[in-house]
Formats: C-alpha cells, structure tokens, sequence
C-alpha cells in the first residue's frame, strides 16, 4: 500500500509541475505553427527561437500566427542578429501590435559576428524598448551545467547587471534554463541561485520526447555538459529514447524535489522540442490528464 501511494504522490506531483508548461520552437517549423491550436490548450507560452539567418519579418510572422491560434507567443530577441537600435524600435513596435506580444526572451546569440551594433542581451535591454512597447516580462538564460564559451563567474556577472537593468525599468523578469539529462546541475543551480540571493522564478529546460540520436545531436550543438556524457553512457536510455521514451523519469525527481524544498522557486517546465511540439503536447496531455 505505501508504494502504490508513493506511486500516486509522484505522479500527482509530476501533474502539478507540468501545469503551466511552456514548449519552444523555431520560426521555420511550419509543421508545429500549424499544429499548435489542435495540440496545444489555449494560452500556452510558446518560446519562438530565432536563427541566425531569421530576419525580423520571420519572428515576427511565427508570433502573429502564434497568437492568432491562441498561444501565448514569446519571441527570442537576439542581440546579435539586430543591425541597429532602429531595428529594435520596428520589431518590437510590430510585435506588441501585430502579435500582442508582452513578453520575451532575450538573449546575446552564438554567432561570433555581431549582425550590428549589439552584442549582449545587457545592451538590448539598456534601450528602454522593451517597457516603451508594454513588453514588461523578461525571460533571461541560465545553465546548469554552464555556458561552453563563458566561464561561470562572467555569466552570473551578466545575469545580476541583467536583472538589475530590468528591475530598474519596472520589468519582471523569470529564469529559463537550458536543457540537462540529469536533475543534480538541474537542482544545483537552483540551490545556488537561491543561496545568491536570487528570487526569480526559474523554468527548468527540459529535452522533450525525442530519439537518442536527436537528443545527442542538439545536445552537442548546445553544449550540454556532464549529463550528456551520462546520457551516451546510460545504453539502457539510448535503447529506450530510440522507441520515443519521454523524461518523465527526469521530472518526476524534479517534480519531488520540488514539493520537498519549495524554496527552489522552479515555477514549471520549459521544453525544447526539436522540431517535435505534438510529440509534447501529446506526451504532457497524457500526464496531467
């Protein structure tokens, strides 16, 4: 009896936590921007990832589309693929009228040559844009196991003159984390953020259901660090991710640790889906029934 009712407990909390989930795609996945009002229940937050070759009429389109079936759209406003402050000023204007957009993702970019004149989500926020066009909730990066081109103490720098800029034009701000395989870095920098002083809300990434090989190839993209190496080393996973397993395993540890330490502020899930939203939404619908 008490293992069914430990069962129960943590499939009851799993539920809880996927709540409020968000899912991220990319202005080019047709297929999912289709998709997402049968797929998805209304007002879901659905994160556009911008590409390097997007332009500002490619975000701008995913996010119309986005809204139009009901979703919640956060753009990702990329530092380094926006030429000019004028271009910000046009993109953002068009996402608040066009889109209804109230909130974004902002973030530096990978590429090694800025587009223009911005090179960090810091300079982008310095702009007052964002409160300008009533975009008043900011989503920020975090890493669990680390940036693979930043050493930590850069990246936790950015991250305070960041909230700091934000709160000082009266924007909230939440932390989304990129994806992990394992829930100790995952949890770990929760207690870390926490011990810092640090009260944002924070979303955890998590993979979506996807094939071992996909999974591998977006993680080394990424620059996902040591759950990766458990992930190649765990055979029984890789055997299991090539039929579809989902990370239930995964967030359901998360999910407990949760509901035992509240003060890890995680306020829900964010999942990145490679190119696969229904296969997330199908798997999420099953869990919280």
């Amino acid at each position: 009896m008490a293992t069914i009712t430990r069962d129960s407990d943590a499939k009851a909390a799993l539920a809880r936590l996927l709540e409020n989930y968000s899912a991220e795609l990319t202005t080019r996945d047709h297929k999912s921007l289709d998709a997402a009002k049968d797929i998805l229940r209304p007002q879901t937050r659905v994160f556009v990832a911008a590409m390097p070759r997007d332009t500002a009429d490619d975000m701008i389109a995913a996010a119309i589309r986005l809204h139009q079936a009901g979703m919640v759209a956060i753009p990702h406003i990329v530092a380094r693929n926006i030429t000019d402050r004028a271009m910000l000023d046009d993109m953002l204007a068009r996402l608040s009228g066009e889109a209804g957009v109230d909130r974004a993702h902002i973030v530096g970019g990978d590429r090694d040559d800025p587009l223009g004149t911005f090179d960090s989500a810091l300079q982008l926020l310095q702009t007052g844009l964002f409160a300008k066009y009533g975009i008043t909730r900011i989503a920020l990066a975090c890493y669990p196991e680390g940036h693979p081109r930043i050493p930590d103490d850069i990246l936790e720098q950015a991250r305070a003159e960041k909230t700091r800029e934000a709160e000082s034009q009266g924007l909230s701000v939440w932390l989304v984390s990129q994806f992990a395989f394992e829930a100790p870095p995952i949890l770990g920098l929760a207690r870390r953020m926490r011990a810092q002083g640090i009260a944002d809300p924070y979303r955890v990434g998590i993979a979506g259901p996807a094939s071992h090989a996909t999974l591998l190839k977006y993680a080394l993209m990424c620059g996902v660090g040591a759950s990766l190496r458990a992930l190649r080393e765990r055979q029984n996973l890789a055997r299991t991710m090539l039929t579809g397993e989902t990370p239930e395993a995964l967030l359901t540890e998360i999910a407990l640790a949760r509901e035992a330490e509240p003060s890890l502020g995680i306020a829900g899930v964010h999942f990145f889906t490679f190119g696969s939203l229904m296969k997330t939404a199908e798997w999420v619908e099953n869990v919280r029934g």
